[in-house]
């Protein structure tokens, strides 16, 4: 038997490395590496013998399979995140910033299946059970059967679940707090990690039980600990949202059961966590109609459209290098925005600071943003006003052309229901469009988008931007 050696882990990314040093060449953090005892090898003269090992049983792809049983929570948007509920023997991390919501979230749904029968288990590992107590009491859930435990170590936790009747939802807060004996490492090591998963996992599919492990993150807002465990859980699910809003966002980042690009948005009240249906009303209520830069875009994520307000500021600056700052949106994207208009669009902005923020704290992914973004950018170095009867979606390439995105007819009808009556898109998606009784303004370029701009309403900027933007209009 090969002898036993340490190795030196990464408590940040989880990379191995053959000894200690300062900087780690994984994410290149500092003083992140911590050496730990690796278990010896139980193979037999260093191979693999296919004697020891037992026959399993092998199955065509034409076989018939019953569709997975859900629990479903009772909560919209949860429930739509997951793809209609959780899975019976499912594995499902949750990880977002502290303070989010997420305890707040998983009581809300261990209460509401344990109302609805289920037996539910919640497990803490950083509060005690009283605290957890009190939470529920405000939240008015102290009614609810659900069954509090306060523990962190795995076998003492399989153990409780293991006696009597098999519980259907059991929620761990956190798994970082997670420790096994089987592992001879400290708490919140990337090896007991990822040992207390897999033990959690494994008790998950073989009792079908859905298993819920609540993870931290890290100062970037990835999931802190080993990647290897988004791997081994069925979902991984993330908690969003602005310090300074009420509004949050679910979003599915993997879903072995349902679709990964579902969001969920809540609103958090003294009440808890309670479910918008209408988010573009949402986000769209407290929109200021009467400034320039300000451009509504019409976005897709998953399924449901959503209308966000898309605001950009560009003011002269006096520095050496312009600053740009954005919050919502991909900041890659925006230089490239940035670059198209000075280079398609003869917009001279590389002496201009630009800032861009998405209203309510939503995050947008999507590349059908670029029209909203250049829009919004166009009408804050103009000082003009958008129409306020319009939204904007659409594609920005790199040569200056508008390329078309899907779901134009879904964007369109989003955006008629609330009230507006154009959207400035590709071309060609007119067709989309037009079905649901909506005037669309077809683009093909992004310069005709800074025509139509300049071309409309009272600009009241410096003459020199005016005198500019003529230019552009008459070229």
């Amino acid at each position: 038997m090969a002898k036993a050696r340490s190795t030196f882990v990464c408590q940040n990314c989880g990379t191995l490395h053959n000894r200690w040093t300062g900087k780690c060449e994984g994410c290149n953090e500092w003083n992140t590496i911590v050496e730990e005892a690796a278990s010896a090898p139980v193979t037999k003269g260093g191979t693999i013998s296919a004697r020891s090992g037992r026959l399993i049983p092998l199955e065509g792809l034409d076989g018939v399979t019953e569709q997975a049983p859900r629990l479903k929570a009772g909560i919209s948007e949860l429930d739509r995140v997951t793809g209609g509920g959780f899975v019976r023997g499912s594995a499902l991390l949750l990880g977002g910033e502290p303070g989010i919501g997420k305890s707040t979230l998983l009581i809300q749904a261990a209460a509401a299946l344990a109302r609805a029968g289920h037996r539910t288990v919640y497990i803490s590992g950083e509060e005690a059970a009283a605290q957890v107590r009190m939470r529920a009491d405000r939240l008015g859930l102290a009614d609810a059967p659900v069954e509090l435990g306060a523990e962190t170590n795995v076998e003492d936790i399989l153990a409780t679940l293991s006696a009597g009747t098999v519980p259907r939802f059991v929620v761990i807060d956190s798994i970082q707090t997670m420790w096994t004996s089987a592992v001879e490492s400290a708490p919140g090591t990337v090896t007991q990690v990822r040992a207390s998963a897999q033990a959690l996992i494994r008790f998950a599919k073989t009792s079908g039980a859905a298993v819920i492990l609540v993870g931290h993150v890290t100062k970037d807002g990835q999931i802190a600990g080993p990647r290897v465990v988004e791997h081994m859980v069925d979902a991984v699910l993330s908690f969003e949202g602005e310090q300074g809003h009420a509004f949050r966002v679910l979003r599915a980042q993997k879903n072995r059961f349902g679709p990964t690009d579902e969001i969920g948005v809540f609103s958090m009240t003294g009440n808890g966590l309670e479910d918008v249906a209408n988010p573009s009303a949402l986000f769209l209520s407290s929109r200021d109609v009467a400034a320039p830069g300000v451009a509504v875009f019409a976005g897709i994520e998953g399924t449901r459209p959503i209308l966000v307000e898309v605001q950009a500021l560009v003011a002269p600056s006096s520095l050496g290098t312009p600053r740009r700052a954005v919050v919502g949106w991909d900041s890659n994207r925006l230089s490239m925005v940035l670059a198209v208009l000075e280079a398609h669009a003869g917009l001279r902005l590389g002496s201009h600071d630009v800032y861009l923020n998405v209203a309510g704290g939503l995050r947008i992914q999507e590349p059908a943003a670029d029209i909203a973004v250049a829009a919004a950018l166009v009408s804050s170095f103009a000082n003009s006003v958008l129409p306020l009867d319009s939204v904007f979606f659409g594609e920005v390439s790199l040569s200056g052309a508008v390329r078309p995105v899907s779901h134009a007819g879904l964007r369109a009808k989003e955006a008629k229901r609330l009230g507006f009556s154009r959207a400035f898109a590709p071309a060609s998606s007119s067709e989309g469009a037009n079905d649901s009784g909506f005037s669309l303004t077809g683009l093909t370029a992004l310069d005709s988008l800074v025509a139509e701009i300049a071309a409309r309403g009272v600009r009241k900027g410096p003459a020199r931007q005016d005198a500019h933007l003529s230019s552009v209009n008459e070229a």
